[in-house]
């Protein structure tokens, strides 16, 4: 039944029965004499629902077919069933469990897909045959042109293996699509259930161009998932880059301080919040010739090149006049930054931390730790507001007494403000829970 159910010819046991007469307590009655009866019993089904046309199998069929190699009780999401014939030939029958498996995140997980050799199964979860971004699959393979005596080995470096897995992916890859263009609900039923998955194949430098368009991403626009194609469409006039931010989740995101100014001047942005979202935006670049910024590192321009120019300048000219002032809140914050500026994105938080383009985000920085690797501490930017009631405070404390305590204090709160702001641990629990004691209290 396990290994010989699906071929094609009767698989016969004979099966020998001795009986004898029994009374009522079923003990056998005395003198009653054996019967011995002969029978030949076929075992296995001979029906591999694979080998047929996709056109005599109805979908009662499939479903049931499912169940049985998924061991599931409920009705699959999606059907895909296609076939190769040429110099190699294989068959395929593919499913998309209507719901994601309990150890779908687990690191030990077993997946893959059954491999038939003329219809005898030769591995239970053949991951070879799918990449593991696409591990929720369930089905089988059959080919004639495979050896019955394979290994794990074989398998990995068999060429025709990976002509089946590239097959394989190229096809769930355009029928995702083709639901999402047909039934925008019924792929939003998929991705909340396999979105992080499908998310892994970002990774995947042969599928990224496929995965990408099939992304659904939370962005400021409204409470929809949006493609980036979506998002491109929607750009503002003159708009170069697509912006996004990352985060634990959407509220701590909407209330960053990092996107006060995108908000502020109508820009929209996409708020990426499971962790994987932190390496696929590594492998995310561009998106139709828009590359991808994050509204959390680096500089913040906005409007024409004129306007840009002009707003460059503008802060420059306020940094040159309090230089003195950035510089020793700099000498203070020296081993927690590697720069004090004033800022273009922030319009009511006092501070924020920004990184350089190529920096590693907090959130990858926790990510990497979590997962055991090494990740060294990057020092960032404190980027301070110029028009906050704090910075005013602070230009007057240091034009009155450069050499105030005070003005250290206040270097050590804003940098804690923006780390609390942005989710992150502070270096001195303790320590900013006394300046901010000492100010309520002064």
């Amino acid at each position: 039944k396990k290994y010989s159910d699906f071929v094609q010819y009767p698989i016969e046991l004979k099966v020998t029965r001795t009986e004898i007469e029994r009374d009522e307590e079923g003990k056998p009655v005395e003198g009653a004499e054996e019967k011995t009866t002969t029978e030949w019993v076929t075992v296995n089904s001979m029906k591999a629902i694979w080998a047929k046309s996709p056109e005599e199998v109805t979908e009662e069929e499939y479903n049931e077919f499912y169940k049985h190699v998924a061991h599931d009780w409920e009705d699959p999401f999606e059907t895909i069933a296609f076939k190769a014939e040429g110099t190699f030939d294989y068959q395929v029958l593919l499913y998309v469990p209507g719901r994601a498996p309990f150890d779908l995140f687990y690191r030990d997980q077993n997946y893959g897909l059954q491999l038939y050799v003329n219809r005898v199964l030769i591995k239970e979860n053949a991951d070879e045959l799918v990449p593991a971004w696409l591990r929720f699959l369930k089905g089988v393979v059959d080919s004639p042109d495979l050896s019955l005596n394979v290994s794990r080995e074989i398998l990995q470096n068999d060429r025709r293996v990976a002509a089946i897995r590239a097959r394989i992916t190229r096809k769930v890859t355009q029928a995702l699509a083709k639901i999402m263009k047909d039934d925008r609900a019924r792929y939003v039923e998929f991705w909340e259930k396999y979105g992080v998955v499908l998310k892994e194949g970002m990774t995947d430098q042969e599928s990224a161009d496929s995965v990408r368009s099939l992304l659904l991403l939370n962005s400021s626009n409204g409470e929809e998932l949006t493609t980036l194609s979506e998002y491109v469409e929607r750009m503002k006039e003159g708009q170069e880059h697509i912006y996004y931010l990352t985060g634990a989740s959407r509220e701590a995101v909407e209330s960053s301080p990092h996107l006060e100014a995108f908000v502020a001047q109508g820009y929209e942005v996409l708020y990426l919040t499971d962790p994987i979202d932190e390496i696929m935006v590594g492998h995310v670049t561009e998106f139709e010739g828009k590359e991808l910024q994050s509204a959390g590192k680096g500089t913040v321009e906005f409007g024409t090149e004129d306007e840009r120019k002009e707003a460059e300048e503008a802060r420059k000219a306020e940094e040159e006049t309090h230089a003195s002032l950035l510089e020793l809140l700099q000498e203070t914050l020296e081993d927690h930054v590697k720069e004090v500026r004033l800022s273009s994105r922030l319009r009511t938080s006092a501070a924020c931390l920004v990184g350089d383009t190529n920096d590693l985000s907090p959130g990858l920085e926790r990510l990497l730790r979590q997962s055991g690797q090494e990740a060294p501490s990057q020092k960032r930017i404190l980027e301070l507001n110029p028009e906050h009631d704090i910075m005013t405070r602070l230009k007057d404390m240091y034009a009155a007494d450069g050499s105030d305590q005070k003005i250290v204090d206040f270097a050590h709160l804003l940098h804690g403000q923006a780390l609390i702001s942005e989710g992150s641990q502070l270096p001195d629990p303790a320590g900013f829970a006394r300046r901010v004691a000492d100010l309520m209290t002064h």
